[in-house]
């Protein structure tokens, strides 16, 4: 099993730089293996943009992986995007992990110029063109049905070659086939459930034998929201205080989290396991990097040790 830990993302005031720069040395003393955030451009919660925050502890640690899970990419111009995405693997020296996803048709497309009945076909020729970009080739030539791209010189390219691994999101089978398909590795969303994750897992490793390719280089991983307390009626409140406000009112995000004492966390992380997950990102909900802090701190010394 690997376990990567969430990067504080929440910006209730001031940007507590110090705190932020103390829990990334923390998290590689500890052992984790990746950091990650998540992409939030629209919404009342007050989120860091991923890249940027990725850039940012790209310079604060030497060890640790630092992933995005999932950039929406059919919101951003592939270009601009796959440029962006080389900046932060070269400052980190080649530590980058990429998720991506097409967006649910709830996303408010029309604010990017984004025809809803189109995001799908922009994703995917998206998703094309960033890794033509990223190609060992220096310039880049590119006729698709939303961008032309004619002879265009695009340097320089990601550390990671071809380019940083790709995981892709999503639950639906034709998402998952896409996946395995497009993807280097599979993320569960910390918005679905464990019983919603085991689903996925057995489209994504029938599609990995129908599509032919070495399960062995693909890895199934799971974010999951969650909250230590010795009193579990406190942890329940404080989960689903930190989910609220991440998701707002969202419809079933109240069955997604573990949470309860160090026994009870356990219990809910061994499902997942059991459920197919081969990299754990652990993700607490706090209210500021210092009760996130507190509960990296607990996790490692109570609960991971007990997962092996």
């Amino acid at each position: 099993m690997r376990y990567s830990i969430g990067i504080p993302q929440l910006v209730p005031g001031d940007f507590d730089a110090e705190g932020l720069r103390s829990y990334l040395d923390r998290a590689e003393q500890l052992g984790f293996e990746g950091g990650w955030v998540l992409e939030q451009i629209i919404g009342a919660t007050p989120l860091l943009a991923p890249l940027e925050l990725l850039a940012y502890a790209a310079a604060c640690t030497t060890r640790l992986r630092l992933g995005v899970a999932v950039l929406v990419t059919s919101l951003h111009d592939p270009l601009q995007l796959a440029s962006s995405i080389t900046a932060v693997d070269r400052l980190s020296h080649g530590r980058l992990d990429i998720g991506v996803a097409p967006g649910g048709g709830r996303r408010k497309f029309a604010a990017f110029g984004l025809e809803k009945d189109s995001y799908i076909s922009y994703f995917t020729e998206g998703l094309e063109l960033m890794k033509a970009a990223w190609s060992d080739e220096p310039r880049v030539t590119f006729h698709g049905r939303f961008r032309d791209v004619d002879d265009l010189p695009i340097q320089p390219k990601p550390a990671q070659r071809p380019h940083p691994p790709l995981w892709f999101g999503g639950n639906a089978p034709k998402a998952l086939a896409r996946a395995v398909r497009h993807g280097d590795a599979f993320l569960g969303a910390g918005s679905s459930s464990t019983a919603d994750f085991a689903k996925a897992v057995e489209v994504v490793r029938r599609e990995l034998a129908e599509q032919q390719k070495d399960p062995s280089g693909f890895t199934i991983g799971k974010r999951v929201y969650l909250m230590i307390d010795d009193d579990a009626d406190r942890a329940r409140e404080r989960v689903l205080a930190g989910l609220r406000r991440i998701y707002g009112g969202m419809e079933g995000i109240d069955a997604v989290a573990v949470s309860g004492t160090p026994k009870d966390v356990i219990r809910g992380l061994r499902e997942v396991m059991y459920a197919g997950a081969q990299m754990l990102l652990l993700n607490p909900v706090g209210e500021n990097v210092a009760e996130d802090r507190e509960q990296m701190e607990r996790l490692a010394a109570e609960v991971v040790p007990r997962l092996s």
